[in-house]
């Protein structure tokens, strides 16, 4: 058996996963997030990027009711979930992101979610230069569409990049968190930057 199947088997989230119909574990990530952080609330406009297989988008759908709105996006395709809007395309590439911003029908999102990550090659620099990048790709859309009150969720490894980063996010936003889940597997080096509250000018 391969270790990758080994600690899937005993990984009690993957279980808890099953049992609760999410997804994936990346589900109780958000779900921390969220009770640290206060992230999710009724009625709110949500942007989930990255959102394949769909764990983030359920958790976002299921905290902001009927009320919410949920758009997610994702290079990959992704099973429909009710209450959610999917578009499948390359966030990096003007195409998808002008879907997104037509379904956005010009109004401001108050929660911007990115659990996006590169395929990773191996090649350590260069997939460390393209997850930071991708986290770049999410900052910008944030500044554009967030609501000065709203929150950046965004993944990223610590690494070559991770501290230029930070201090973009500082710039931009009046708090910066950056939070390891419970859920987060302790070898990962992924870490969530919770960034909120745009600044004015």
């Amino acid at each position: 058996m391969s270790n990758w199947k080994k600690r899937q088997q005993s990984d009690p989230y993957v279980k808890r996963a099953r049992e609760e119909g999410y997804r994936a574990r990346a589900a109780f990530k958000l779900m921390e997030l969220d009770e640290k952080d206060r992230l999710l609330r009724p009625g709110q406009r949500v942007v989930d990027l990255g959102a394949a297989p769909g764990s983030w988008a359920q958790v976002a759908r299921e905290r902001t009711g009927k009320t919410g709105t949920v758009i997610a996006l994702d290079i990959l395709a992704m099973e429909p979930l009710q209450g959610v809007t999917f578009i499948e395309g390359d966030f990096r590439e003007d195409e998808p992101l002008e879907q997104l911003e037509a379904a956005l029908e010009g109004e401001k999102v108050d929660l911007v979610l990115s659990d996006m990550a590169p395929n990773i090659s191996g090649i350590g620099p260069s997939d460390q230069a393209r997850s930071i990048y991708l986290a770049e790709l999410a900052l910008a859309f944030a500044v554009d569409w967030l609501d000065i009150s709203g929150a950046l969720v965004v993944k990223v490894f610590q690494g070559e990049g991770f501290d230029a980063l930070l201090g973009r996010l500082r710039e931009a936003f009046e708090s910066v968190k950056v939070r390891k889940p419970r859920a987060s597997r302790p070898e990962s080096r992924e870490v969530y930057l919770v960034a909120r509250r745009l600044k004015q000018g």
